[in-house]
């Protein structure tokens, strides 16, 4: 089996193993993206709207201490936005609830540069294949001369596209995967500012009581 994928890859010469690294480096950085945001708690909402249903409704001791534990990016959020609100002006409160929502962003959005590379070059580096293929096909067709065999060139042709196709089988999971990541944190923002919202608007509130 390992054979006949060393001699698959050897077809398409040094292009197909950079783009095999790639798809490598893709399905691995997939899986580490999933496995990140699980621990976050990326698609866990729950409990942090139940802490903010909580505040409010005045109970702000029983919201924050059912965050406590809490490590998820929302809690994350909505903890530092139910302390602000208690210890600083509303202004301070939702500037120090902003920074601490930006961190988490940049936490949920790490590696997607990295897809965003891959989804751009592999397609590239099929196609600098495939031109280098092609090359070598065009300059042995030119040194056989009149003994030209057609076979052989539809085959040096083949074997160049291969690098092209299996660029872009490389490139569309990555595009794909990266479109689903980028939703994840659209949500996340949009959870951030309403979540923390709520919270500041209830803490002003009950300040202007």
């Amino acid at each position: 089996m390992l054979t006949r994928i060393t001699d698959f890859l050897n077809i398409g010469g040094p292009a197909l193993w950079v783009i095999a690294g790639l798809s490598v480096v893709t399905l691995g950085l997939i899986l580490w993206k999933l496995w990140r945001l699980t621990l976050m708690g990326a698609w866990r909402r729950g409990a942090t709207e139940a802490a903010v249903g909580q505040w409010q409704i005045g109970q702000y001791d029983t919201a924050l201490a059912s965050l406590h534990n809490r490590t998820g990016l929302r809690a994350r959020v909505v903890k530092t936005a139910m302390q602000a609100a208690r210890t600083l002006p509303v202004e301070d409160a939702r500037d120090e609830t902003a920074r601490v929502a930006r961190g988490a962003l940049m936490d949920a959005g790490s590696g997607l540069r990295a897809l965003d590379l891959i989804a751009t070059i592999a397609p590239l580096v099929g196609l600098l294949g495939t031109v280098l293929g092609m090359i070598d096909a065009f300059q042995a067709l030119q040194d056989s001369g009149a003994r030209a065999d057609p076979s052989a060139l539809a085959g040096g042709i083949w074997e160049a596209l291969l690098t092209t196709a299996a660029g872009m089988a490389v490139a569309i999971p990555a595009s794909m995967a990266l479109s689903w990541f980028d939703s994840i944190n659209d949500r996340l923002a949009h959870d951030f500012d309403d979540l923390a919202t709520r919270v500041l608007i209830r803490a002003n509130r009950g300040s202007d009581a």
